[in-house]
């Protein structure tokens, strides 16, 4: 053979191995993430022909498909879309899937590792493969009362069951209709894609969990006051509770609500700071105790880490390196701490129960099309961010914020309810945020709960935590209380 031809043959050689390295990387390296890309059509138009198993609350399916006269096969439908969308997301053949339609979309499609059996029988029968089943933890009365009391105003709300970590209720609002993405005129989905972007309420940000997290103003207190309390403190312990306060190294003068005392003498104890909520005192604690001691115990109770319940929840977070200011302003909640409402209720929920705090969970369990359970969620603990002592004497002291302080208006008869108000300053220029976060009953909770209202919602900047979402948190409260133990 003449070099001519030898080198043809190389190339032709290199070229047809070429070809096989990059068929055989396409068919198997990057076929899972190709199949999983949400721009890959011919996924969606497989996915859409098989039947999508239902999302079930309270044992009702909130989200079912349907057969229709299309290319697609089935169409998804979403019952009381509005109520439901910040937790089941929406499942659209031009911009994908989010909420639980994302996170367990192999479980609803059919795919997953666990229906493989199914999948099996299914081939051998000849029966039609058909999706899970995906059960929620939401009570569907205590989202609809949490709906209803948040009203027209903007905020979000969770509800949890402190012994088991279950979501029982999360309401995020302005909210949106998944059945105005789900369509199958496309044209229509885009035409509602492009006016939920441009709405500057931001209908599709989940505010319980995900979007710009909050400052939590005074509900803060209760982490500098569990701070205080392992450190040596107990609720009778006096404190520094001037009119006002010079923070360090400024001229600033931090004032209390109204600019009013909160003692005659410029003492009071612990446990009345927390009640009436004292600014000066709490943060005055704040800089005896320091940052380090601060950040250590909001970290304790799941700030800066990691979850997902199963969506991801944005970090709730203390500021990295405050100075002595910052920290007397961050020991109230204000400066750069930013929370979830979601983060708000667990600590809450891990007072109630004992120290103990559980992980929040959204989802139930997943049946097969023949109703057996092939995945199950137990509950687990997260942590325990202050001790047993310590999670008594502040439920004790959060009973007297309800009772005779400033969360009056959380109160329900014959229920012993344990909480805390937050007014969180944001700008000048805008009314603060108003805050509640609650258990009860108090002696053995059932339920946790945090409500937040964007900038004093139909009060504006007359509002408090106390006059705005007390009263929002009881309504939950009520309506988690009535459920079948």
């Amino acid at each position: 053979m003449n070099t001519p031809l030898r080198r043809l043959a190389t190339v032709v050689t290199v070229m047809f191995l070429a070809l096989m390295v990059g068929t055989t990387w396409v068919q198997f390296v990057q076929a899972p993430s190709l199949n999983s890309d949400q721009r890959n059509v011919r996924t969606l138009y497989r996915e859409f022909g098989n039947f999508r198993g239902p999302i079930v609350a309270g044992g009702e399916a909130i989200v079912t498909s349907t057969p229709v006269d299309d290319s697609f096969g089935y169409q998804r439908s979403y019952a009381n879309g509005l109520l439901y969308a910040p937790v089941t997301g929406y499942y659209s053949v031009v911009y994908g899937r989010t909420g639980i339609e994302e996170w367990f979309n192999t479980e609803l499609n059919g795919s997953a590792d666990s229906l493989f059996y199914e999948r099996l029988q299914d081939l051998v029968t000849g029966r039609q493969t058909r999706g899970a089943s995906v059960e929620l933890t939401i009570d569907p009365t205590v989202q609809q009362a949490a709906w209803d009391a948040l009203g027209d105003q903007r905020g979000a709300v969770v509800a949890l069951d402190p012994t088991t970590g279950a979501i029982l209720a999360m309401v995020s609002k302005p909210s949106y209709d998944p059945n105005v993405l789900s369509s199958h005129d496309l044209a229509s989905v885009r035409t509602a894609w492009e006016s939920l972007l441009a709405d500057p309420g931001d209908p599709l940000v989940n505010r319980a969990i995900a979007g710009d997290t909050y400052p939590p103003g005074s509900t803060f207190k209760l982490i500098t006051a569990a701070a205080a309390l392992e450190n040596g403190m107990t609720a009778q312990t006096p404190v520094a509770a001037p009119r006002e306060l010079t923070l360090p190294q400024t001229s600033t003068v931090l004032r209390n609500f109204g600019g009013s005392a909160c003692s005659s003498t410029g003492a009071m104890t612990l446990a009345d700071a927390l009640r009436i909520s004292c600014n000066t005192a709490f943060a005055q604690i704040g800089i005896d105790l320091g940052a380090d001691e601060l950040r250590a115990q909001a970290e304790a109770f799941g700030f800066g880490s990691p979850l997902n319940v199963p969506m991801d929840v944005t970090e709730s977070r203390f500021p990295t390196d405050p100075d002595a200011p910052q920290t007397a302003l961050s020991a109230i909640g204000q400066y750069e701490v930013r929370v979830t409402p979601l983060q708000m209720a667990m600590v809450a929920a891990a007072i109630g129960n004992g120290g103990v705090q559980m992980t929040p969970y959204l989802v139930q369990a997943v049946r097969s099309q023949d109703l057996t359970v092939v995945d199950e969620t137990d509950p687990s603990e997260l942590g325990r961010p202050i001790s047993a002592t310590t999670a008594t004497q502040l439920r004790d002291m959060m009973v007297g914020v309800v009772a005779d302080g400033t969360g009056q208006r959380a109160q329900i008869p014959g229920v012993t309810v344990a909480g805390k108000t937050g007014t969180a300053q944001t700008t000048d220029d805008v009314a603060p945020h108003a805050w509640f976060t609650a258990f009860a009953p108090a002696e053995a909770p059932r339920v946790a709960v945090a409500v937040v209202v964007e900038n004093g919602g139909s009060m504006g900047s007359e509002a408090t935590g106390g006059a705005v979402a007390a009263p929002i948190a009881r309504a939950v409260i009520e309506a988690a209380l009535a459920r079948t133990p």
